[in-house]
């Protein structure tokens, strides 16, 4: 294997006494270089040769990847599954001697019960191209472990990885291996939409079953179908056996260890492998040169609007077409169908987004609370959005994990459980009766949750974590504590509006017309709110769970504060009285609506609006004393009008003028008339008022008025903006440089005008005639 040209390079970079301490690395290889089963037992026997009497620990980023990898190498070793090599993915524990294969969950959970790892002397974590939220905060957490131990080594290995990023962070050496790559014949087989408002069109499914029978008809040769759930997965299977395949089968990560073994064994017939993007890495798939790819995939994605997260349907990033494509090449010559175009991919991403940047990041934070440092200083590629992390803290507070920032004896408990934080809590709660429950809730449930049926191994795992706890729940109560944000009160004939403030609609006939549900499954969709599965729970369950509240709200509405007493489970009003509103209520309310509307929540009078946009213009143009009208605080200007508004009276009645005077700034007041005057005498002799709504000053007045004026006035060194009407107050010219408009457009003005208005002067020679606003007779 080509990976095997990297083993004296390990020795050398792993030798710790020629180094004196352990070394972290950064692997590159292409597919199929054998990266997976080379690398780890080669640094195995480098830690053996030194007499360290220290475990191999291998991350692959799914649990299909990690049975297989383990089987692999333990075949290649010649010995049994449970000798050298074991693995430990959730539920399924089998012990290796020197290299263990585990799930990057298992392994963040086994460093927050031993945080130096005793007897492991190296962690590989493969696919980190992959950007999967624990395979990043193990990286930060592993990055810090080697800095503290100077005989662990980090090793990370990939595909396709951006080698010296990620050497960066490890402050690690970098190896790279080459693979002779077989020659792929890449075609493009689009059809009509491949998705649509309910997800992935069946007649799309049906394209890639038929384009999947046509490419294997004729040939020997297995294929490797991808599509993005196991929904899909059914489909296609279904269709290929209309179509006369039979070898043909299924892999994801729900199936059995088993059912999966049929997938990767290898065989002499030609098979159909019909695969989740579980496929794409870190597993080899025998006897396949044959790749088909709907190029979609499943991702998670949140809705920070609404607080929710999900998985939503959408076309794969370049690098994972082009990781998918790989898999017809490893064992010769390949083809591969892209069931999209060539357009769809040429405008696809290159690469995924980190999950980091848009999953729930609840067990990210109960980890990270549970490790001890905190997320700004944890070494991380990418750093989390500001909004889903405190939406985390804000949850892990809610089930009581966190107290502060501080870890709770639940908190702890939970941290160690191998299950989401919600969902422990939940089991913790009610024991071996929510394990049922529990289980039907992870596994995509649809419609009511307490008729469905869980898969027996997996609510033999939660019973065997649960408390003997005695009592009986109900299921809406289990899933109301695992998610309380999501419990509901139905406010329409199908529309519900949940704790967390987002409606939603409910589709299920079974669960129609029930008052209150605990939801377990939402999805968006047309930028709506669709409840997948719920189970119904009572008023009073709800209300003990979400807790109640009462509170006082004042608002603007109707152009009045308005003040109202609300007694509230979340965002669901149970109850709500009017009462007066209080002073600092009102303040509130009428600093929250200028910070989305300014000033403009007020009506002004003239008078008002002139000394409102000269505070505006002398803010810009000098700063400080003088005040930003838009944030100053209420109550500092405000008194008297608070406690009118407080009292009742519309905005509109506010005696704004009196108002903002408030605001300016002692002694600099006694300045604001030669800073910025509300009027400027013209040397007709009349007094117009200056308009700064603009930003800058600007003087409407006759063009009469002006004769003889050379310079435009200067406010704030910025000049003021003429323009210069006609007899009828129509605009002639606008300008701030009068000499080069008398000088130049004045002569074209005049002749146009001059007719139009001949008892109004027009001279030659504007400069010596005198400014009049009166017409010729009357200027006599």
């Amino acid at each position: 294997m080509p990976a095997a040209s990297l083993i004296s390079q390990l020795h050398a970079a792993l030798d710790r006494q020629a180094q004196n301490q352990a070394q972290n690395l950064v692997i590159q290889a292409p597919p199929g270089t054998g990266k997976t089963t080379v690398i780890p037992p080669v640094v195995a026997n480098v830690l053996a040769t030194q007499q360290l009497k220290q475990k191999v620990l291998v991350t692959a980023p799914r649990r299909v990847a990690v049975r297989a990898a383990a089987r692999r190498l333990a075949h290649l070793d010649s010995s049994a599954l449970g000798d050298k090599v074991g693995y430990s993915v959730r539920g399924d524990h089998v012990a290796g001697s020197q290299v263990q294969f585990v799930t990057p969950g298992v392994l963040v959970r086994q460093l927050l019960q031993d945080p130096e790892l005793a007897g492991v002397g190296a962690v590989i974590i493969d696919e980190v191209h992959e950007r999967q939220l624990d395979t990043d905060l193990l990286l930060g957490m592993l990055t810090e472990l080697s800095q503290l131990r100077d005989d662990f080594s980090l090793i990370a290995m990939s595909a396709t990885v951006d080698a010296e990023l990620f050497a960066q962070l490890l402050g690690a050496q970098v190896l790279s291996a080459e693979a002779p790559l077989y020659p792929l014949e890449i075609t493009y087989r689009p059809a009509g939409a491949r998705l649509g408002t309910r997800g992935v069109e069946r007649s799309f499914l049906e394209h890639i079953a038929q384009v999947t029978h046509e490419a294997t008809i004729n040939s020997s040769h297995s294929a490797l179908v991808f599509v993005p759930g196991v929904s899909e997965i059914e489909w296609v299977i279904t269709e290929l056996q209309k179509l006369g395949h039979h070898n043909v089968f299924a892999l994801h990560g729900r199936l059995t260890p088993q059912e999966q073994d049929l997938a990767l064994s290898r065989s002499d017939e030609q098979r159909i492998i019909v695969s989740t993007p579980v496929a794409e890495s870190s597993l080899t798939v025998p006897g396949v040169r044959i790749v088909v790819d709907s190029g979609l995939t499943r991702m998670p994605k949140r809705d920070a609007a609404r607080g929710m997260t999900g998985l939503i349907t959408a076309s794969c990033a370049q690098s994972a077409a082009q990781q998918r494509a790989g898999r017809a090449g490893r064992e010769g010559p390949g083809e591969v169908i892209r069931c999209y175009s060539a357009e769809d991919f040429a405008h696809s991403a290159r690469f995924n987004p980190p999950e980091i940047s848009v999953a729930d990041l609840t067990q990210a934070a109960l980890w990270l609370a549970a490790w001890g440092t905190p997320i700004a200083e944890l070494p991380l590629l990418s750093a989390p959005p500001e909004t889903a992390w405190t939406a985390a803290i804000e949850t892990l507070s809610r089930i009581g994990a966190l107290q502060g920032s501080a870890l709770t004896p639940l908190g702890k408990c939970l941290s160690t459980l191998p299950l989401p934080p919600h969902f422990g809590a939940s089991l913790l709660r009610f024991g071996l009766q929510a394990a049922p429950i529990l289980a039907v809730v992870a596994d995509s449930p649809q419609g009511d949750v307490a008729k469905q049926k869980a898969a027996p191994a997996e609510v033999k795992r939660l019973a065997r974590l649960a408390p003997k706890n005695s009592g009986t729940a109900t299921a809406g109560q289990i899933v109301g504590v695992a998610l309380p944000q999501l419990i509901a009160r139905r406010e329409g004939e199908n529309e519900y509006l949940l704790t967390s403030g987002t409606r939603a609609i409910l589709q299920d006939k079974d669960l129609a017309g029930a008052p209150w549900l605990a939801i377990a499954a939402i999805n968006r969709s047309n930028n709506r709110a669709l409840i997948r599965a719920a189970a119904r729970i009572s008023e009073a369950d709800a209300l003990e769970i979400i807790g109640v509240e009462e509170i006082t709200k004042t608002a603007i509405s109707g152009g009045k504060v308005q003040a109202r007493k609300v007694r509230a489970a979340g965002a669901i009003e149970l109850s709500v009285t009017a009462v007066k509103p209080q002073e600092a209520d009102a303040a509130a309310a009428v600093a929250a609506e200028m910070q989305a509307s300014g000033l403009d929540i007020f009506e002004f009078s003239a008078a008002a609006r002139s000394l409102r946009d000269r505070l505006r213009f002398l803010y810009v143009q000098v700063g400080a004393p003088w005040p930003d009208t838009d944030k100053a605080d209420p109550q500092l200007w405000l008194g008297p009008e608070l406690e009118a508004l407080a009292a009742g009276q519309p905005l509109k009645k506010l005696d704004m003028h009196t108002a903002l005077q408030r605001l300016l700034p002692w002694p600099e007041a006694v300045h604001l008339e030669d800073l910025a005057p509300a009027h400027l005498v013209v040397p007709s002799g009349h007094r117009h008022a200056v308009d700064y709504e603009s930003g800058r000053p600007v003087l409407r007045v006759k063009l009469q008025e002006c004769f003889g004026l050379e310079e435009s006035p200067r406010l704030c060194d910025i000049p003021v903006q003429f323009h210069l009407l006609s007899p009828a107050g129509r605009p002639l010219a606008v300008t701030d440089d009068l000499k080069s408009f008398w000088s130049g457009p004045y002569s074209q003005v005049r002749a146009e005008m001059r007719g139009r208005y001949p008892k109004h002067p027009w001279p030659e020679d504007p400069w010596s005639a005198p400014a009049t606003a009166r017409t010729k007779n009357r200027a006599r």
